[in-house]
């Protein structure tokens, strides 16, 4: 019998239904595969995407999508940085150590307990504030505990594509990406997609904050909220998310979407995170992918990701491997 989650034989509704559960916040795609459902799009990744997937793997180049976990001496958001204790356990010539640090103060998975609607006050699928306190649903080991982010990834090289054509994009400004430069982005790229697939898009973020001093890098990830690069707030770009049917994706930006956010009818992480279930990584690590993928010709790779099985789990480093 057939998976009704695969992307082959799942019929989404259109963009132009939602939102699903009509006395639910708009936009919405709650019960799109049930009531209680706490994966979202990634049902969309199955056996079969898997298998698919691994046809990806051409020249066995393996590439860590993930910074440092100290990559931000200052992290944005007011969060808190990453500290190391490493512990002696004299007398014997042995060694442990203990990490502290934000799940989102570098690389980091945004999961469905992160952001909600703001005005309504609800997380994916109706979930309630006093539900994070109080249970476990939608926490990142639920995602863990079905295989992780495993699939078919696409890049997107916005930055290059962009100093190509000479169009100015300063990254520590509230520089917008529109879905017209990505589509063109793709066409110049030779890129297909398919429902199922990660999306990974290289707005020269990172590569930037490597170039900054620390006198400037302070100033830019002092202010609150911060001023970034990050795709455009629109319909058109909600549109296009949910018409290709990608289960998750991630950039190289501290917030995927640009902030401070512009366009409160179209927050990207409202729309995505408690609408409809797709994950969100930011600040990954896209500079080797994107030098790997340019030398192949090959801008779709295997992707797998393993999150922190924490019960509960709001956020995580994703511990992620693109395989070209």
């Amino acid at each position: 019998m057939a998976n009704i989650h695969d992307p082959k034989y799942f019929k989404k509704p259109s963009f132009n239904s939602l939102p699903l559960r009509k006395d639910g916040p708009h936009g919405n795609a709650w019960g799109l595969f049930s009531d209680r459902d706490q994966l979202g799009m990634l049902n969309l990744l199955t056996a079969d995407t898997t298998i698919s997937a691994t046809k990806e793997i051409v020249h066995g180049i393996r590439i860590s999508t993930d910074l440092p976990l100290n990559f931000l001496k200052t992290p944005m958001f007011k969060r808190q940085g990453f500290h190391q204790e490493i512990i002696h356990k004299t007398p014997r010539t042995v060694n442990d150590d203990v990490l502290t640090f934000n799940t989102q103060s570098s690389s980091q998975w945004d999961g469905f307990r992160h952001y909600g609607y703001q005005e309504e006050k609800v997380y994916f699928n109706g979930l309630q504030q006093e539900d994070v306190h109080n249970t476990l649903r939608n926490g990142i080991h639920v995602w863990v505990e079905n295989g992780g982010i495993v699939g078919r990834g696409v890049l997107l090289d916005y930055d290059s594509w962009a100093e190509a054509e000479g169009i100015p994009h300063p990254v520590f400004e509230n520089t917008s990406i529109p879905l017209s430069h990505l589509l063109k982005v793709a066409e110049s790229q030779n890129v297909a997609f398919r429902p199922g697939d990660i999306l990974f898009i290289r707005s020269g973020f990172t590569r930037s904050y490597n170039f900054m001093s620390s006198e400037d890098i302070e100033i830019a990830t002092a202010k609150y909220p911060p001023s970034s690069i990050g795709v455009q707030q629109s319909e058109e770009m909600l549109r296009w998310i949910w018409d290709t049917g990608f289960a998750a994706v991630a950039g190289d930006m501290p917030a995927f979407e640009t902030t401070p956010f512009q366009n409160a009818e179209h927050f990207l992480h409202e729309w995505l995170l408690a609408g409809w279930g797709v994950p969100i990584g930011e600040l990954f690590d896209l500079e080797r992918l994107a030098v790997e993928c340019r030398k192949a010709k090959k801008w779709s790779f295997f992707f797998s990701s393993m999150p922190l099985h924490v019960p509960g789990g709001v956020a995580s480093p994703p511990n992620g491997v693109a395989i070209l």
